[in-house]
This record gives C-alpha cells, structure tokens and sequence, in this order.
C-alpha cells in the first residue's frame, strides 16, 4: 500500500467517479467548485457513496466570500455538521477566521465539538490567515488531523519554502495536505523539494453544454463564468498524479 495520500475535490457524481478510476484514495465533496466549493446537498452526498467507496470528506462552507462568519451562518455550519456525521460521512472539512486574519477559536471549538469523532480537515483559510505556525498549533490543539494549504500562495508550487516548513512543525501529528494547482509536473517537483506525502486536486478539465439553444442576452451566473461550460475531474489527470505516488 501506498504511504501517500491523494485527496480529489468532486462536486457531481460523474467527477467523483473519475477520481476513483483514476486512482483518488479520498474524496473531498462540495458544490459550486468553480466558486471555490460550498456545502453540497445531503442528495449529493448519498449519490456518491451509492456509486463510489471512497472515504468521503465533506465541505462545509455555508457560501462563496470570505471566512468571517456571523452567528446565524454559524449555526448553518453547525447543523451541516451534524448531518452529515449522522449520513455516515468520514470526515469534514472546515475553516473560521476573525476580522483580523486569526484562526476564530470560539467558532473552530463549536464546529469541532458538532463533528464528535469525525476527521476533520481545516480547509485553505488556513491560507488567509495572518501566521500560519500559530494556527498550525491551535489546529492541533482543536484536534484537526488535517491542513489543506498552498503554503499560502497562489499556487502550491510557489509556496514550497512555506510548506516544508509547514512539514517539519506539523510532524507526525497533523498532515499537511497540498493543494492549489496540483498536477503531475507539480507533483514532481513537491516530491523533490518538500516531505509532503498529501496531495489535494480536482484534476478538472472544462466541457462544453450540451444546451443547443442559448439565450445570448442573459447571464445567469458570475461575470466571466459562462453557463454553457462544465467542470469536471478528469481521471487521466488524477491517474497521472497517481502513478508518481508509490
């Protein structure tokens, strides 16, 4: 077996199909990927747990922006929490931050108390806060087992000084799990600079809408965003990364 990890981000059923022919060990679910993820559907959930076997980590992230909560959107987190621990998922990914670019302790200590005994991975807020070794050791204080960070850049490949320092802090005790552009070129070069053994992807490629009709003075979704494209993982792109982790 493998002493790697490979964590593939799914917002349908059919991506989360080609991550697991690709050979994804985990699946983080969401909705919405092109805006970042936000908290899927319980229906979704339980689609992809009828078609896969993959241990699933689930989004919690109540909508699109920042990670500044008030209490009403909280409490939103909170029950999705219980939801999805209840529907038998294996894990939860989530993420607070203060006004000032701290990890919010009170909130992160509520979501974590409504996780119980499930995993629980601290998602790329991690990434907007202001000093990522203290929140790296409030994570471990909260019990997080988990880190999804770029070594906050925009891409992985340009935070590796962060990341393997990252790496050394966190030891045995809390896994540093890459993300932000990863492929397999990306790989490559984090197995060659860093200790990382995690690597988080979508591996999405863009299709075109089968809608043969199109209104051309209409836009329904985000500036730049067209209705008419579909994102989805693509297994190639996962089976690539998969080979170089053995």
């Amino acid at each position: 077996m493998s002493s790697f990890l490979l964590e593939c981000c799914v917002d349908s059923v059919a991506s989360a199909l080609h991550a697991a022919q690709g050979g994804a060990d985990r699946l983080e679910l969401c909705s919405g990927l092109v805006i970042g993820g936000i908290t899927p559907t319980l229906s979704l959930y339980d689609q992809v747990r009828l078609h896969t076997d993959l241990p699933v980590r689930v989004l919690i992230r109540p909508r699109f922006g920042d990670f500044l909560y008030n209490e009403e959107e909280l409490s939103v987190l909170e029950g999705n929490i219980r939801a999805f621990r209840h529907a038998g998922a294996q894990g939860v990914v989530i993420g607070c931050l203060t006004a000032d670019g701290a990890l919010d302790l009170e909130a992160m200590k509520r979501l974590r108390d409504a996780a119980g005994d499930l995993s629980v991975t601290l998602h790329r807020a991690f990434d907007m806060c202001r000093d990522p070794f203290e929140t790296l050791s409030q994570a471990r204080q909260l019990g997080i087992d988990t880190i999804l960070t770029s070594g906050q850049a925009d891409a992985c490949i340009h935070g590796i000084p962060l990341l393997r320092r990252l790496c050394e802090q966190a030891g045995s005790s809390l896994t540093i799990l890459a993300g932000a552009g990863i492929n397999a070129d990306a790989v490559r070069l984090l197995l060659s600079r860093t200790p990382l053994t995690a690597f988080h992807m979508s591996g999405k490629k863009v299709l075109p809408s089968a809608m043969r009709y199109r209104n051309p003075n209409v836009s329904m979704g985000l500036p730049g965003i067209s209705e008419y494209e579909l994102w989805q993982t693509d297994p190639e792109a996962v089976r690539a990364v998969r080979r170089l982790l053995v």
